[in-house]
């Protein structure tokens, strides 16, 4: 990607600063996450899997943490829920449950960097907090 000029100026090279690997199945990406001890996670406004939190209930200050995002019209797959440790909501008011891929990614990466951002900030100052997901 970081070759493809039209990428480079769109992104504000951003680009250049981003990772990306990318899977033949999801399968192979599951095996690669699993093989580097990574925590998955995947989002959904319904509830599926063993544990389900709502967003701001959750802890997500784990080194190495996968979070799925299914597509806008099927949801997310039930191989991501098997393979995931929680199922992580938006909570939403009204009739419709039902926010835009983009939006909600927005919103979940947000969190997720709020948390981090305030657990360098502690454990900086010495202070020990169990990086577990926790689910309420």
């Amino acid at each position: 990607m970081r070759e493809r000029k039209s990428l480079l100026k769109t992104s504000v090279s951003a680009i250049k600063w981003s990772f990306v690997k990318t899977f033949k199945s999801t399968e192979k990406c599951f095996e690669h996450l699993n093989k580097n001890r990574f925590i998955s996670i995947v989002t959904s406004p319904h509830i599926k899997g063993q544990k389900n939190t709502f967003l701001h209930n959750g802890n997500y200050t784990q080194k190495r943490l996968a979070v799925w995002f299914g597509n806008e019209s099927r949801g997310i797959s039930e191989l991501a829920v098997k393979n995931a440790v929680a199922c992580v909501q938006i909570q939403m008011a009204g009739i419709i449950e039902s926010m835009n891929l983009a939006t909600s990614t927005g919103i979940v990466l947000y969190e997720i960097t709020k948390q981090r951002r305030d657990y360098q900030s502690k454990n900086k100052r010495g202070r020990k907090i169990d990086p577990e997901i926790t689910v309420e």
